[in-house]
C-alpha cells in the first residue's frame, strides 16, 4: 500500500484552486490529493461522445514551511499522488492526453496551509525507469552494475556502520534486475529473507545494516510525445522474484 492510503479514509474537504487547512497538525498529504482529485472534476471537458479529457499535468504550489515538510516524505509521495490520480481518472471515465506528471513547487506568495493546483494537458510519451530509493532519497539506475556500501568508491554510499564497504550491488540489463550480496559482513535480505543472489520484481526491498533499499520502477514523461499505452504496457519485466544460487540462467541472463 502506498502512504496515502490511510489519509484517504479520512478528510475529502477541498476545492478546486486553492483552500486553507483547518488542522493545528499541519498540512496533510491527504489535501494535496483531495485538491488534485477535485482539480481532475473540475477541468475534465467532454470532447466526444466517448472521451472526456481531463488535465495530466500538474503544478501543487505550497507555502515553504508546507513544501519543506511534503518534499521530507521522499519521492514516494510523488508516486502515491500520481497513482490517486489515474485512479480517480479511471473511475469517473476520464481520458488523458499523455502521461500523468506531478510537481511540488515551492511558493512564498502562499501561507501555510494554503494549496493551489495549476494544471494543463499536455501531450506525452511515458518510458520507465529504474530507481532505487534510499533513505528519501531516489538514486536513478543508469549503468548495468549499481553498487551500495558504506564505501566511498560505491556507487552509492550511505552512512551505516553496519554495512561493508561494499554491500550489494545492483545488476540491471534493460528489462530485468538483480540484486547480489558482495560477500558483506552482516548479510543482505531481500523482502525479509537473507539472499546472496536474488532477481528483483517492482517494490522488492532489501535490508543492508540498518539501510532499507526499495527497487522500483518508475514513469518518466516527456513533453511532444504520443499518448502513453496501457498503464505498464511498456514498463519493464523483472525477473522472478527469486533465484538460488547455481540456478539455470534464463533468456535474459538471470538465474531461475
Amino acid at each position: 500500500m502506498g502512504i496515502l492510503d490511510n489519509f484517504e479514509k479520512g478528510l475529502e474537504r477541498a476545492v478546486n484552486g486553492a483552500f486553507a487547512k483547518t488542522f493545528r497538525s499541519g498540512l496533510q498529504p491527504v489535501e494535496i490529493s483531495s485538491a488534485l482529485k477535485r482539480e481532475l472534476d473540475t477541468k475534465a471537458a467532454v470532447v466526444s461522445r466517448d472521451r472526456i479529457l481531463a488535465p495530466n499535468s500538474f503544478r501543487v504550489l505550497l507555502a515553504p514551511a508546507d513544501y519543506e515538510r511534503m518534499t521530507g516524505i521522499g519521492p514516494t509521495l510523488v508516486d502515491d499522488l500520481n497513482q490517486i490520480v489515474q485512479q480517480h481518472a479511471a473511475q469517473q471515465g476520464f481520458q488523458f492526453a499523455g502521461g500523468v506528471a506531478i510537481e511540488l513547487v515551492d511558493d512564498p506568495k502562499l501561507t501555510t496551509g494554503v494549496i493551489q493546483i495549476d494544471s494543463a494537458n499536455v501531450q506525452s510519451e511515458v518510458s520507465w525507469m529504474p530507481v532505487l530509493d534510499v533513505a528519501g532519497r531516489r538514486h536513478p539506475i543508469t549503468k548495468a552494475r549499481t553498487v551500495v556500501g558504506r564505501g566511498s568508491d560505491a556507487d552509492i554510499t550511505i552512512d551505516d556502520t553496519g554495512t561493508s564497504r561494499k554491500h550489494v550491488e545492483i545488476l540491471w540489463d534493460g528489462q530485468h534486475a538483480q540484486a547480489r550480496d558482495l560477500g558483506s559482513t552482516n548479510g543482505s535480505q531481500l523482502n525479509g529473507r537473507p539472499f546472496q543472489r536474488a532477481n528483483l520484481d517492482p517494490d522488492s526491498v532489501i535490508q543492508i545494516g540498518r539501510t532499507t533499499i526499495v527497487f522500483r520502477i518508475v514513469p518518466q514523461t516527456a513533453p511532444g510525445g504520443r499518448g502513453p499505452s496501457a498503464p505498464g504496457a511498456n514498463a519493464p519485466r523483472s525477473a522472478p522474484r527469486s533465484a538460488p544460487n547455481g540456478g539455470t540462467p534464463d533468456a535474459g541472463g538471470f538465474w531461475r
